[in-house]
């Protein structure tokens, strides 16, 4: 058993601001209020990309991060979040996964290619500078 590891852990949660930032009470609070907005409008900014184009999720992960830096709850729901991708990654590499995942991809390409075919041979293709109005 590695206890070692879970006391670094928690040995690293919390504020990582400078020093003489934490020093003084208002300082910090300050600082803290700015980490959170910065944060926050990370995290709009990518919840605003989930429907638009845009890597929304990566960006609400980079807000979070941003909070983690100040917040121990944001870094208790990073190191959550870290750890089902990890067992999730680890899913996925197991070969009746992979092999599994695989199959259901051709033939979902076969259905999608089919569909189109079909599309085609029914309608056929208009260029879009042919389109007659």
């Amino acid at each position: 058993m590695d206890t070692g590891s879970d006391e670094q852990g928690a040995a690293a949660l919390g504020s990582r601001a400078p020093e003489f930032i934490k020093a003084s009470r208002p300082l910090h609070l300050s600082w803290q209020v700015g980490v959170f907005v910065v944060g926050l409008a990370v995290v709009a900014a990518g919840i605003v990309m989930l429907p638009l184009p845009g890597p929304g999720w990566l960006v609400i992960f980079g807000g979070m991060a941003i909070w983690a830096t100040e917040f121990v709850w944001a870094q208790l729901v990073l190191r959550w979040t870290k750890r089902k991708v990890t067992e999730a990654a680890q899913k996925a590499l197991d070969p009746r996964v992979r092999r599994r995942n695989i199959i259901l991809t051709a033939v979902g390409l076969v259905i999608v290619a089919v569909l189109v075919g079909i599309y085609l041979w029914k309608f056929g293709m208009v260029m879009p500078w042919k389109i007659n109005e």
